[in-house]
């Protein structure tokens, strides 16, 4: 992506310093090195943005009308080559294609054959959609999305239809246009720089020096505004949420490619301007080459620490030790992309635990799941076509209770957690905690409670340190829910107790304040709601007697934990609450040690 922005700077400015500066610039810039790390689509479509740039100059400052056609074929062809691979590409398609005959018919490069030829290549770049419904047809694909043999099922996919079209998540939330804008302007100046934003505004107006140059430069100000305008509209995720931010912010990738052209004309054409004006040619150009070395470097050594993901296997770890803890012969409903997609990758191309079945919830509400993937899915029984979690009595449609009455011969695993919507399930069966999952089984089945505290307490072997990924970053879910897995047990025999005769109730509070205990103990720094957690846990136990644990101790430890989780949470809705609890119990004590010295 970064040779093929350099060479569209090259192509229109010549060789020298900007284009170096608009490859290097988007090569190393944030975005950009942070997603070629990972499997995505976004590395494809930087290099598909640059091809149709460097295609664009090509064509633009091609000297015969021969050599404008020859180039206007490519870039037919890598038009809908590109869409194959993001469909954001078609904002920029929708630019250059009527340019670009604009721009032949006034060469007088037009005509009927010509339109028919380029109209061939555009749909010649079309071809690796034909895998689609060859690939639904044959069904061997053990995991795949939607059903693509009938031509409505193809468009449903290539549109997104169910996940909104030009949307990017089914979602009515919605931030304003201008809060995009603005997080995508702080985004360019904070990871572009703002010399790059300004050597950008410098080729914008030294383009007006030449009709050639501004034409080219008003193309990519119109395609990069038409984007950047187009995306804040329908970017439908809240982007105050760091993770949702993660998700909105790759998808600048695209305009950032336009910005760093820009930058690359501008310096390339303020050497020229320089020189024509002051002179000493040589000067200028090695200033720009230091300016560019000097920005590139600055920039490698502000995001090498951040994009270095060489040591980083977290989330395949997090994957393996969940896979790892399910009994022989499982079946898992996968919830959400972190669970779904990595568990399904050792799964599915690893062939780790092939024992297992995985079925994603989202995915069973989909009239094509059953129809398409039963036959990979030996051992589980689909009572209906698909699950709908609102009308569950419809024909063909089945309810969660049903589905999981008809499979409880094996162990049956939710992670993470159950999709809403759908509460049948509650009149036949519990959950009960293991790690991140939870196991569902039948009401009447007996709890034990010590023993599913044991068999609990080490399901995974996890030394990450917490709170040690940014807070937009898939580490740092995965890395949470680890951390939280191991008071699940503590949380849920707590949560029991609540509802318990007073003998049974003492009893789980005593054993969820031993594990709270037990893991708080064991830790220097952990989550804040393990403090509120244990805390509360004390002084439940407190209210059933203690137990055998000493008064004076109980009121210390949740004293102590109140006030600790306080210092870490001060914005707690509940704060007000806790203090006055804490009060209370500071009195209590007092009492109490008044009573002894007495």
């Amino acid at each position: 992506g970064s040779f093929t922005v350099a060479s569209s700077v090259l192509r229109v400015a010549g060789p020298g310093p900007g284009a170096v500066l608009a490859g290097g610039v988007f090569a190393v810039s944030r975005l950009v090195w942070q997603w070629s790390v990972v499997a995505e689509v976004f590395s494809l479509n930087n290099l598909f943005v640059g091809v149709l740039f460097s295609l664009s100059a090509c064509f633009h400052c091609a000297k015969s009308v021969q050599q404008k056609k020859k180039f206007a074929q490519w870039g037919a062809l890598f038009c809908g080559l590109s869409l194959c691979n993001q469909h954001t590409l078609v904002l920029y398609v929708v630019i250059i294609i009527p340019w670009a005959l604009l721009h032949l018919y006034t060469h007088n490069g037009l005509s009927f054959i010509g339109l028919v030829s380029l109209g061939t290549c555009f749909l010649a770049g079309f071809v690796p959609y034909i895998y689609l419904p060859i690939s639904s047809y044959l069904n061997r694909a053990r995991w795949s999305w939607g059903d693509q043999t009938s031509l409505h099922g193809l468009l449903t996919h290539l549109l997104r239809a169910e996940y909104g079209t030009f949307s990017l998540a089914k979602t009515d939330e919605n931030l304003s246009l201008q809060n995009m804008l603005r997080a995508q302007w702080n985004h360019c100046v904070n990871d572009l720089s703002s010399p790059v934003l300004a050597l950008t505004v410098l080729g914008i107006l030294l383009s007006s020096r030449s009709r050639l140059h501004c034409v080219f430069v008003w193309l990519i100000v119109t395609m990069v505004s038409l984007y950047s305008v187009f995306f804040a509209w329908r970017a439908n995720l809240n982007i105050e949420k760091p993770l949702l931010l993660g998700v909105v912010e790759r998808f600048w990738l695209q305009a950032d490619a336009g910005v760093c052209v820009l930058a690359g004309l501008g310096l390339s054409w303020a050497v020229c301007w320089l020189n024509g004006r002051l002179s000493r040619g040589t000067m200028w150009n090695t200033g720009a080459w230091i300016l560019t070395a000097g920005l590139i470097s600055h920039m490698i050594s502000s995001n090498h620490r951040e994009c270095d993901q060489s040591g980083n296997d977290v989330v395949d770890r997090f994957a393996r030790e969940v896979v790892m803890s399910f009994p022989e012969g499982s079946l898992v409903l996968t919830r959400g992309d972190l669970p779904g997609n990595t568990l399904r990758y050792l799964h599915y191309c690893q062939g780790l635990r092939p024992d297992l079945s995985l079925v994603d919830q989202e995915m069973m509400t989909y009239s094509w799941y059953v129809a398409k993937l039963q036959m990979h899915l030996p051992g589980v029984t689909f009572p209906g076509h698909w699950w709908d979690p609102v009308n569950t009595t419809e024909k063909k449609t089945f309810s969660i209770e049903q589905f999981l009455k008809h499979n409880m011969h094996r162990p049956v695993f939710v992670c993470i957690g159950l999709t809403e919507g759908d509460p049948s399930w509650e009149r036949s069966f519990s959950r009960w905690p293991w790690g991140v999952c939870e196991q569902l089984v039948p009401v009447k089945t007996p709890f034990d409670p010590e023993k599913w505290a044991q068999k609990t307490l080490d399901l995974y072997n996890w030394s990450q340190p917490h709170d040690s990924f940014h807070p937009g970053s898939w580490e740092r879910v995965a890395n949470e829910e680890m951390w939280q897995a191991r008071m699940k047990t503590a949380f849920f025999l707590f949560d029991l107790a609540e509802n318990m005769e007073r003998e049974q109730q003492a009893r789980l509070y005593e054993l969820s304040y031993y594990l709270y205990c037990q893991i708080v103990d064991a830790q220097v720094d952990y989550p804040a709601n393990w403090d509120k957690n244990l805390a509360l846990a004390a002084e439940r136990l407190l209210q059933s007697g203690g137990r055998g644990y000493g008064l004076d101790s109980l009121l210390s430890r949740s004293i102590r934990h109140f006030s600790r989780y306080l210092q870490r949470e001060p914005t707690d809705p509940q704060s007000k609450a806790i203090r006055s609890i804490i009060t209370h119990l500071r009195k209590e004590r007092d009492k109490l040690r008044d009573r002894r010295k007495g």
